[in-house]
């Protein structure tokens, strides 16, 4: 049975980005509709169904900051996509401090637009699990009720701070969870600007998940903004190809022991 098609509104006021993303997306089956400015993206919204938006940051009128905003007041779950600049760092953080599911800076190539869109689509459309459920990603599991992790099976020792920020970012797997965000999560909202603090800890959690902390596979850094933790995807795709591989190469030393 065919999936239904995603449906995009894309709202920017640079006709250019319009004309630019509509035949791709639409070619690779999405229905897509867009918007010049907030003002309009709202009235759409509140009389439209749409499954994603993906919404520019610098626009006239309200603009992109204000629209996502006002998108949370009455569509908190709805996947919103910022479309950024490269010296917008602060921007990006407030986006994602409001509630944004992810952002692509310009200029960006389509196929990191469209994996996005289909990565924030699909963990809305997940069905959901219990916040005591156990998370489990690559060959890290994390029990929240128990308030274990384990890798390989390896029971992993982790401070309370520690164990708090991976269940943070593993919660949120495959999106960006700004400093402040984890911050205030972890030490409360006076720490909302003691970035040093984040960084010491998550330096010490990358000494005991990751196989090589100097080169994360696991908790990845998204500079001047904050950290993500890798999507369950990315390890099941990795996982299928190395299996495929092997089964490759399983066949052919037999053909070669049969020759």
């Amino acid at each position: 049975m065919n999936q239904p098609a995603i449906r995009v509104l894309l709202v920017d006021d640079e006709s250019a980005i319009r004309r630019a993303l509509r035949p791709p997306l639409i070619e690779l089956g999405f229905q897509v509709s867009d918007a010049v400015r907030g003002e309009e993206a709202l009235q759409m919204l509140r009389t439209g169904s749409y499954d994603v938006v993906l919404l520019d940051i610098s626009m006239p009128g309200i603009g992109g900051i204000e629209t996502l905003r006002r998108i949370r007041a009455f569509a908190p779950g709805l996947p919103v996509v910022m479309l950024t600049v490269r010296d917008g760092e602060d921007e990006k953080v407030e986006a994602l401090d409001l509630g944004a599911s992810d952002y692509v800076t310009k200029p960006f190539s389509t196929r990191e637009l469209i994996a996005r869109i289909r990565a924030v689509v699909r963990q809305v459309k997940t069905p959901g699990r219990l916040d005591d459920a156990p998370i489990e990603i690559g060959e890290i599991r994390l029990e929240q009720a128990r308030r274990v992790v384990t890798k390989r099976g390896q029971t992993l020792h982790l401070t309370r701070k520690e164990f708090h920020i991976l269940y943070c970012l593993m919660s949120r797997a495959g999106r960006v969870v700004s400093n402040s965000k984890l911050l205030t999560a972890v030490w409360g909202p006076n720490c909302s600007e003691e970035i040093q603090y984040l960084r010491t800890y998550v330096n010490q959690l990358r000494k005991k998940i990751e196989d090589d902390p100097s080169n994360p596979l696991y908790l990845l850094t998204v500079i001047y903004t904050g950290y993500r933790f890798a999507d369950a995807q990315t390890f099941d795709e990795e996982a299928t190809c190395a299996a495929e591989q092997a089964s490759r190469s399983e066949s052919a030393m037999s053909a070669d022991y049969l020759l």
